[in-house]
């Protein structure tokens, strides 16, 4: 039996070296600083989040002065009260300006343990009016910004993500920071999850977060802001609950009313004239917004991100004279954009500019962008293939000076065009040259693009890239190789099946110094590019000799500090080599000589990052290969044995590896193992015994394999099981208990395996199951009396298994009463809807595909299980499945 581990606090020195970082910075050389600093420390009890807060404090204070009355009066008022860390915690409150004040308590609205969007909290907080702008040259949302870095560096927050742009930054408040922000907060914030909650909150509270169906329980007519959490889909609400709020809310500034499936925003909107951030993101049915939306001239952002049947935008948009943010990211169904939509010069986000077609909706040209320069983020101009006059209008949209931009999407056509969309007869008119971008760009994506298949000039001077991603279909034999983009660090090339070569020069050409070759690159994805042979127009490398494998020293050209690399559907004989990946490596239906010519490297030599190991690859963490030609069991159990770090192994259809013929044993870190279409396997290797951290095992269309014993009862560790189209795999082993070792397993999922006519008696012995998934077994008839052992199963899912359907129907069933103890669960854990309270799901395949988010959600599912396949776009997928 463990012994239980008694948690204590820092120890002095841990406690002094956290107090010094935060407090002292370049005041650590003064003796008073220090020895005051000391004697407060002294009180904190070694307790991380107090050190860390009052040191927040302190850093602020520049004078001895200032520190010694902190310590004198403020703090050992605290100190004499041992224990009371949430009185200590209010002294960094207490010491803070008014106006982070009001931003803190705001905070209280979030959940605990709720991952904070801080783009979004700083826009809600600029809706209230607490960002004051008292410098013109910086815009609010900076302001703002500045506000949640003073808060954070005085400890308020936590889990801050590190990213080149804030944008997508996210954080966290420690319970206790919670506790502070609702004990500030008072009565004018509140979570309104219950009715007793929704009946005490009284009149004062001018901020709440709500179960959106507690919304008509909830009576202050003085409310501000309304949220809604939790953040679940829900399918109930109706038009009555919009009545309730406009009529009874009337000073609302910040409303949110995401993902809950509105079909009609009402004309009675436009009541709410103090509203400035409106979110109705997620509501996939809305069609068009009224008209008198335009009305509420306070309005700064609007966010319809996600509404998926959303056609139009109100054509007097530039009516919201004040509308900052303009957010419809995977608004898939826009046709066009208002004209007049240039006119919102105060517009700082504008997520997508859908260009009109064939000029039926009478939509804005390009021409409106042009003096919209205050925008940021991401911009994604869409249907360009069918704009007119397009060298004038291309350049009309003067995206150059565009400075603030980070993200700049450019499509061709949209999704639905098979033909690829636009006028041919015009295609030359079109040129990525007439579209530059500033200089200032951090992500060009670039899609579709069937014009004049060249590159553009200014390309070269976007030295600020960190992301690049092309996709297809397009007409690009070939494309710059990026090699001297000093900063770019991800590049994706996908479904450009006319390409043929990256690069003019031979491997030994003019690249220039090897640290000029992609010296930021971390990530590289080369995806279904079937006429790409060579990186390089002309190799030195004889690609008609499969053994011209040898190496010689630093000679040949390789990747200084790329992480993770891709290459799916591209026969790739020669290609700069990566010997540094330390992250993942993906060989999908590609050639197998650049793999065993970076395995015969030696990398002290060439990539002095790496240089504490001489073996190549020997950092990895994941290694997924399928359809690999030429890659054999020798090899491959060879390169296995330098892969000691790996964590994650994936084997698919490599028809010259055997198995049961590899040992195994290197691979001591092994947590995931994946093993996909290998018909000539017909038992588990004996050899897996030895992947004592394996916690996940997969095998998906092994026809050949016969049964999971006797290796599985090795396998104590594993926490999740998961088998597909095992045609004649047997799952009963009458006589065999072994499963008594299998406490640990808390998934098990079956799919399409014709033998399986009962689920066997050991699975009495998986007491821990939580998620058990019965998909397609036909010749299942009924579930065993032994499922109401497993006390501790949280889902059920039963799809395509008919006699079974019948079977479990709530209450009536011949079965229900084995699974009646399965707890109930929502339909958007695991992406269906339900209409029953348990935890069982009974739907059929058919069934599914006519809702369009549950289809979304499942396929993502199957991709993700099956990760050879590769799907560039799964709402076009998606489209096609409705």
């Amino acid at each position: 039996k463990c012994q239980p581990y008694v948690l204590k606090g820092l120890s002095d020195d841990d406690a002094w070296s956290l107090f010094k970082e935060i407090a002292l910075e370049q005041r650590s050389i003064n003796p008073t600083f220090v020895k005051i600093g000391k004697q407060i420390l002294e009180r904190c009890g070694g307790v991380p989040l107090v050190i860390r807060t009052i040191a927040g404090v302190l850093s602020f204070k520049e004078t001895e002065k200032e520190w010694r009355s902190f310590k004198d009066n403020e703090f050992t008022r605290i100190a004499q009260n041992e224990g009371k860390i949430l009185a200590t915690l209010k002294l960094s409150y207490d010491h803070l300006p008014s106006h982070l004040k009001h931003c803190f308590a705001y905070c209280r609205l979030y959940p605990k343990d709720h991952e904070i969007h801080v783009r979004t909290l700083v826009q809600f907080w600029i809706a209230q009016g607490f960002v004051k702008q008292l410098n013109p040259s910086q815009s609010l949302e900076e302001i703002g910004f500045v506000y949640f870095k003073d808060l954070n560096e005085r400890g308020f927050f936590q889990e801050v993500g590190e990213r080149y742009s804030w944008e997508g930054l996210t954080c966290k408040m420690h319970d206790l920071m919670h506790d502070l922000a609702e004990s500030v907060a008072g009565t004018e914030s509140s979570i309104v999850d219950s009715n007793e909650v929704a009946s005490k909150v009284g009149e004062k509270c001018r901020h709440i977060s709500i179960d959106p169906s507690l919304i008509v329980l909830f009576k202050g007519k003085k409310l501000r802001t309304m949220l809604h959490f939790p953040n679940e889909r829900n399918q109930n609400m109706n038009d009555e609950i919009w009545d309730f709020i406009i009529s009874n809310y009337r000073c609302l500034r910040v409303l949110e009313l995401n993902g809950l499936d509105f079909k009609m925003i009402p004309r009675s909107i436009c009541k709410l004239k103090h509203l400035r951030y409106l979110d109705l993101s997620g509501n996939f049915n809305i069609k068009s917004l009224p008209k008198s939306i335009c009305k509420i001239q306070n309005l700064q952002a609007l966010k319809l991100n996600l509404c998926w049947e959303l056609e139009e935008l109100p054509k007097k948009i530039e009516k919201l004279v004040n509308l900052t943010h303009l957010g419809c990211e995977d608004c898939s169904g826009l046709t066009h954009m208002p004209r007049g939509i240039g006119k919102l010069t105060s517009l700082e986000t504008l997520s997508k500019f859908v260009v009109d077609k064939d000029g039926s909706h009478d939509g804005a040209d390009l021409s409106e962008l042009s003096g919209l320069n205050n925008l940021g983020g991401r911009l994604e101009i869409t249907n360009l293939g069918f704009v007119k006059n397009a060298k004038e209008k291309f350049k009309a949209a003067n995206l150059k000076e565009k400075q603030h931009l980070r993200l700049l999407v450019l499509v061709w056509n949209d999704y639905g065009d098979d033909d690829g969309g636009g006028n041919d007869d015009d295609d030359d008119d079109k040129s990525l040259e007439d579209l530059r971008p500033h200089p200032n760009l951090k992500e060009l994506f670039i899609g579709g693009w069937r014009s004049d298949a060249k590159f553009p000039s200014w390309l070269s001077l976007l030295t600020n890239l960190v992301v690049i991603r092309i996709w297809g279909p397009s007409n690009f034999k070939q494309i710059p190789s990026f090699a001297q983009l000093s900063c770019l660090q991800k590049l994706s090339i996908v479904d450009l099946t006319l390409l043929e070569y990256m690069d003019d020069n031979s491997p030994k050409g003019s690249q220039g110094e090897p640290e000029s070759f992609f010296p930021s690159l971390k990530s590289l994805c080369l995806e279904n590019c079937p006429n790409m042979k060579s990186w390089w127009r002309k190799s030195s490398i004889d690609d008609d000799n499969e053994d011209d494998t040898t190496v010689i020293g630093t000679s040949t050209m390789a990747f200084p500090c790329l992480s993770s690399l891709e290459i799916v559907n591209c026969p790739l004989t020669s290609m700069p080599l990566y010997p540094s990946l330390d992250d993942d490596l993906r060989l999908v239906k590609t050639s197998s000589r650049p793999l065993k010519q970076t395995m015969k490297m030696n990398i002290t030599s060439t990539t002095p990052s790496s240089s504490t190991s001489s073996l190549p690859l020997s950092k990895l963490k994941s290694f997924h290969v399928h359809k690999i030609e030429g890659l054999d069991t020798h090899m491959l159990d060879e390169y296995l044995k330098h892969f000691t770090g790996l964590k994650k192994l994936t084997i698919g259809d490599c028809k010259e590896v055997d198995l049961e013929g590899m040992q195994w044993e290197a691979l001591k870190n092994l947590s995931r193992l994946e093993i996909i279409n290998i018909p000539q396997l017909v038992s588990l290797p004996l050899w897996l015994q030895h992947l004592v951290q394996l916690k996940r095992l997969e095998i998906w269309n092994c026809s050949g394999l016969r049964s999971l014993f006797p290796v599985f009862q090795h396998l104590t560790f594993l926490d999740a099981l998961f088998v597909s189209k095992c045609k004649e795999l047997e799952l009963s082993a009458a006589g065999l208990q072994i499963f008594q070792d299998q406490t640990r397993l808390r998934t098990l999922a079956l799919e399409n395996i014709p033998k399986c006519r009962h689920l066997p008696e050991w699975i009495q012995h998986l007491t821990n199951l939580q998620i058990l998934s019965l998909v397609d077994l036909p010749n299942l008839t009924s579930l065993p009396d032994d499922m109401r052992c497993l006390t501790n199963l949280q889902q059920l899912n039963i799809h395509e298994v008919p006699q079974l359907e019948e079977r479990c129907q709530k209450d009536i069933g011949a079965d229900w009463y084995k699974i009646a103890h399965i707890p109930s669960d929502s339909w958007s854990r695991v992406g269906e809807s339900l209409n029953t309270q348990c935890g069982c799901h009974v739907k059929s395949w058919k069934d599914l595909a006519s809702e369009y988010l549950v289809v979304r959600m499942r396929l993502m599912l199957y991709v993700w299980e099956w990760e050879f396949v590769t799907i560039t776009d799964y709402d076009a997928l998606c489209l096609a499945l409705c």
